[in-house]
């Protein structure tokens, strides 16, 4: 019996279905196609009941999402026995949050936002490619948290020059 096999038949069915959920983003990774953006999708609606958090609870939240996102991933790929499983989408909902940290909260920033985070994560550009192939949970998340960096970067210099 193989490590992994074994590691999947000593968890019990409650921390199963809870790794699922978290790492699906509320089972928005099982949306028949294109689950990736169902995952941002799902981030912009935890985004939009964060938005009116301060800086630090905003961030405090993102750390817990993308530690417990991490954790989540890193077992779900052992569950279901495939590296980077196109369901788990809780990469994705942690990408947008932190596309939104210190964004103006208005809609256009939103929907802009929404846009170029897929943008990033799909071309996933120098270095992100590299990122994904890291083992386990971090593998899954840290090209979409560059992702949501590489973006927020671009709202930030879109606020201060005012073109949204």
């Amino acid at each position: 019996m193989t490590e992994r096999s074994l590691y999947k038949r000593q968890m019990n069915r409650v921390t199963k279905e809870l790794i699922i959920f978290i790492s699906q983003g509320a089972y928005a990774g099982r949306f028949p196609v294109v689950p990736g953006t169902a995952g941002t999708v799902a981030g912009v609606l935890l985004y939009l009941a964060m938005k009116g958090l301060s800086p630090a609870w905003y961030l405090f939240w993102c750390a817990v999402i993308i530690a417990g996102g991490t954790w989540a991933a890193g077992r779900a790929e052992v569950l279901l026995e495939r590296k980077d499983p196109p369901s788990v989408v809780i990469d994705e909902v942690a990408g947008f949050l932190l596309s939104m940290f210190m964004v103006p909260p208005q809609w256009g920033f939103v929907v802009a936002g929404f846009f170029l985070f897929r943008i990033f994560d799909i071309i996933k550009p120098y270095p992100l490619n590299r990122l994904q192939d890291l083992h386990g949970g971090a593998g899954v998340m840290l090209d979409d948290i560059g992702a949501g960096i590489y973006t927020n970067i671009v709202l930030q210099l879109a606020a201060y020059l005012k073109l949204l």
